[in-house]
């Protein structure tokens, strides 16, 4: 098979952006207008409408070697259907089924009735919808994809774990009856997103998928002893700022910084550990940007969403390819495309902005070389734990990008490229009880934004708290309130992107209430 990854060494990144960059469009670029997925799951039929029982499993009356049954019946049925007209499409497949479901269930239920069992019209329905979700869905795992309250869905073998925004972590059913049963889901479901390049076979035992509501899924299996699954929950779509500004990730006078940081053009990089809000922060931050530029985004899967965003601006999204397990002469995975592969290409598109989803590896270097060379206002998110290990994280992945990079050419280019580290923190309390009973929940906030401010002591690149936590009087505050210091060229850039200045003196921020905890932070 022949390797389709384009050959890229030694590219020049700075000339190549710079050479985009000079190409105007002949004439006002084009709005894109939402494309949906190739197949992307509808909401059930009216006459199987789900409403989701957020404490509890649905009970069903009946096994699931029963659902397993009827789905058997069904699909059979829906199969000879589909083969008897050839111009039916996916959604006339799925309304076909819907009715040819009705039928077996409706005929199953007669005979279960004549053994002397009789089912309520709500059991019945029960069942409806669970052969639907077998069939056009997430099978078991739908409800839990149903449920807005649920933040992760970790899965090993026949054990299964559920993770709440706003109550503690609990223990759930089986997904699957097997192992294997468990790997044909998920294969199921690479298939249903029309990514079916996507496999967990022996010969590509790790996956990484996006599902339709915006959730992440990674698994792994034939390398571990049971297969192993963690789906991440991006509950939060089409939010913006102000959006933070009511759940508590922000106040309003970090809503208008960071407003005029992107409309100012200042290169951004969101941190934090894992499921902090990184993404959902970058996206509202992106829907900052006006609506006539063009922007391109670099994912390993989508997340951000923004090409979907009909209020947005313009928007050319780029999604990284898994191989199909094979190996070229040369060693390298067939039909794999990583970022840095994708990244030249996506130079090439005229665009005023990139934003890179997540920098993992070497797609470091081609990001900082775009947001040194480019306009500015690019952004992307970062794993780290603090915001000044985000620095070192950065200089890290350069040096392990492969390309002889220097530690002190990594501090210089991360110097010039990066203006501003916004830092996410998560405060996890479901497990705790306070004094009065109360039960304890998450909180997610900004805490710190770091200006980088140029090449300091030992070649570093020297940098200031903008915002941070602060403590005065007895009173303290863990999330992001200004401390006063900023460079006065940044500050007058963003005065002219919108900024009040007094917002950078008020000592407690917009705060109008502190941060309800169990215990003190």
């Amino acid at each position: 098979m022949t390797d389709t990854r384009p050959e890229n060494p030694a590219l020049d990144y700075p000339a190549l952006f710079a050479q985009a960059l000079d190409k105007k469009p002949a004439q006002p670029a084009p709005v894109l207008r939402s494309v949906p997925a190739h197949v992307t799951p509808t909401s059930l039929p009216q006459s199987i409408a789900r409403v989701p029982d957020v404490s509890a499993p649905a009970v069903l009356p009946v096994g699931h070697e029963v659902i397993a049954e009827l789905r058997f019946q069904a699909s059979g049925k829906i199969g000879e259907a589909a083969g008897a007209d050839a111009s039916m499409t996916e959604q006339d497949r799925r309304q076909r089924g819907q009715s040819i479901i009705m039928q077996v269930v409706s005929e199953w239920a007669t005979k279960y009735a004549a053994s002397g069992a009789d089912l309520t019209p709500e059991q019945e329905r029960a069942v409806r919808e669970a052969v639907f979700d077998e069939l056009f869905r997430a099978g078991r795992l739908q409800p839990l994809l149903d449920d807005s309250g649920v933040e992760n869905i970790l899965i090993y073998g026949d054990k299964v774990r559920v993770d709440y925004a706003d109550r503690p972590t609990r223990a759930w059913d089986p997904i699957a009856k097997t192992d294997r049963d468990l790997i044909n889901l998920i294969n199921h479901l690479a298939r249903m997103q029309g990514q079916g390049e996507r496999a967990l076979t022996p010969a590509t035992p790790n996956m990484n998928l996006r599902l339709a509501d915006g959730s992440r899924l990674a698994a792994s299996a034939y390398v571990t002893p049971r297969p192993s699954i963690v789906i991440r929950r991006h509950r939060t779509r089409g939010q913006g700022l102000d959006d933070m500004v009511c759940w508590g990730t922000i106040d309003s006078s970090l809503a208008q910084f960071l407003r005029a940081a992107v409309k100012g053009r200042k290169n951004i990089i969101v941190v934090g550990s894992q499921g902090v809000g990184k993404t959902s922060l970058l996206r509202a931050m992106a829907r900052e940007i006006p609506s006539n530029e063009r922007v391109g985004t670099l994912e390993s899967e989508y997340e951000l969403y923004l090409h979907e965003d009909p209020e947005g601006p313009e928007v050319i999204a780029y999604e990284g390819r898994e191989s199909n397990g094979e190996r070229g002469a040369d060693g390298k995975l067939q039909g794999e495309l990583t970022l840095s592969d994708l990244f030249p290409q996506l130079l090439r598109m005229s665009l005023r902005r990139v934003i890179v989803g997540e920098v993992r590896s070497k797609e470091v270097v081609p990001m900082l070389h775009a947001m040194n060379e480019g306009e500015g206002g690019s952004m992307a998110t970062l794993h780290a734990r603090n915001p000044q290990l985000s620095i070192e994280r950065l200089a890290t992945l350069c040096l392990e990008a492969g390309i002889g990079m220097t530690e002190a050419l990594a501090y210089r280019l991360i110097a010039q490229a990066v203006d501003f580290i916004v830092y996410v923190r998560l405060v996890d309390e479901t497990e705790l009880v306070g004094p009065n009973g109360e039960s304890g929940r998450k909180h997610r906030f900004v805490s710190h934004v770091m200006e980088i401010t140029g090449i300091g002591e030992g070649g570093r690149p020297s940098y200031q708290m903008v915002f941070a936590p602060r403590e005065q009087d007895g009173r303290r505050e863990p999330r992001a309130v200004p401390h006063g210091n900023i460079s006065q060229t940044c500050v007058e850039d963003l005065a002219r992107a919108g900024l009040d200045r007094s917002v950078l003196r008020r000592p407690w921020g917009s705060w109008g209430a502190p941060l309800e905890t169990v215990m003190p932070l």
